[in-house]
């Protein structure tokens, strides 16, 4: 019997079966990050998109990323540690942020991590970069004159963070949620003081208008 017995086919075999799972590893691996370069991709074209108010580009191109997206979830899933690798979290994490910051800026109510198919802390860290990116339409807002619209995504932004605050758990659970969360506190800060002050300038120039008026009517 020991005669008959080969170390060196056991070995081939055993290697071969570990060779051909690597190989199928290698090639998901490979095409999820390249999805999650195609996802990222247009995921940031269609938040621009939707701040220059072209809501139908913003809303084509989001449904492309949803839709890889989807193909790399699919696959990814079989292996956990490609799944759950940065490239592919933080390419779900700006879909969120696409989500959220086309929900909000529209109106429309915000999409749930379970219909979106991301994973709670990609979701998360996505919802307080997508408030952090209401900020550039706030601005845009305040340039146009639109004070009353810059001071709803000041409210947006606010209520996003007051609920992130309350989400006190490691960030090895979270994804460094907290760390988003402080880089979302100083951009609401700033765009808290650049609100006031146009707030301020408009109840400045409305209240200089009821002087003239008064002025010239006496």
């Amino acid at each position: 019997m020991a005669d008959s017995y080969s170390l060196s086919q056991d070995l081939q075999e055993i290697v071969s079966q570990i060779n051909q799972t690597f190989e199928a590893k290698s090639t998901v691996r490979d095409a999820t990050l390249n999805r999650s370069r195609e996802v990222i991709r247009h995921c940031a074209n269609s938040i621009r998109a939707i701040h220059r108010g072209d809501e139908a580009d913003a809303g084509a191109l989001l449904a492309t990323a949803n839709t890889v997206a989807a193909e790399m979830i699919a696959e990814s899933q079989a292996y956990p540690d490609v799944y759950y690798a940065g490239y592919t979290q933080d390419a779900l994490k700006e879909l969120a942020e696409a989500h959220v910051t086309q929900a909000i800026i529209l109106q429309k109510p915000l999409p749930t991590p379970e219909q979106l198919g991301i994973e709670f802390p990609a979701y998360l860290n996505g919802l307080a970069e997508g408030a952090s990116e209401l900020r550039r339409f706030a601005l845009d807002a305040l340039r146009r004159g639109d004070v009353t619209r810059a001071e709803q995504m000041l409210v947006h932004m606010d209520d996003i963070y007051s609920v992130l605050v309350t989400v006190d758990f490691s960030s090895a659970i979270t994804g460094g949620l907290r760390r988003t969360t402080d880089v979302l506190r100083g951009v609401l800060e700033r765009t808290r003081g650049d609100v006031t002050t146009a707030v301020r300038q408009e109840a400045m120039k409305t209240a200089l208008q009821q002087f003239e008026q008064r002025i010239g009517l006496e």
